[in-house]
């Protein structure tokens, strides 16, 4: 019962004020890793987007499974600092997140798709590339597209330099610099 006591109040402490006071609890819960997990979990849904934030960002280095389907769930948070926090986390749990996030490439708000795209980037499984590059060519945000072409970058997968010539032509500027880029250092330009 101490102990749970203690890892409540390390995540209330993430809500601190003081980055270093925010810094030193979250590597406590680090250390105390799996009886961490779910009381982390309950840290997504705080009012204090500190503690949510440093709660996902823990979630990511425990790399525990379930916490998947809650940071999926806060993608959707209204805080950008949280989901970009939040799509890390994700990135961080590897090919299970792959499925979950390429789900999200059809959402319904450009965040959720542009953070999904982002991170399966960084997680870099190639089930995403077919996914990423329907979102490349179709989606009508720029943000969005430019995650999928960041995203494809990333995988570095032959399937995508086609869709990225393509997008050479994007009416977004940094959907045409963020291809042109990765076309240069695959040599393909």
């Amino acid at each position: 019962m101490e102990r749970d006591d203690n890892i409540k109040r390390l995540i209330e402490t993430l809500g601190d004020e003081d980055e270093l006071v925010r810094e030193q609890a979250s590597e406590s819960l680090e250390l105390i890793g799996e009886s961490a997990v779910e009381p982390l979990i309950e840290g997504l849904n705080n009012p204090n987007k500190n503690v949510r934030r440093c709660s996902a960002r823990i979630l990511g280095e425990l790399g525990d499974e379930r916490a998947i389907d809650p940071l999926i769930g806060n993608l959707r948070d209204d805080n950008k600092w949280v989901r970009r926090d939040t799509s890390g986390a994700l990135s961080k749990m590897g090919d299970p997140a792959t499925e979950p996030l390429i789900g999200l490439l059809d959402d319904s708000d450009w965040r959720v798709r542009g953070a999904a795209a982002w991170g399966l980037g960084r997680i870099g499984n190639k089930k995403a590339v077919d996914p990423l590059i329907k979102l490349l060519m179709e989606d009508d945000n720029g943000f969005v597209r430019s995650g999928a072409a960041n995203a494809l970058g990333a995988i570095k997968d032959e399937k995508a330099v086609d869709p990225l010539k393509k997008a050479m032509n994007d009416e977004s500027s940094y959907v045409r610099k963020v291809s042109e880029r990765y076309l240069k250092e695959w040599g393909k330009l």
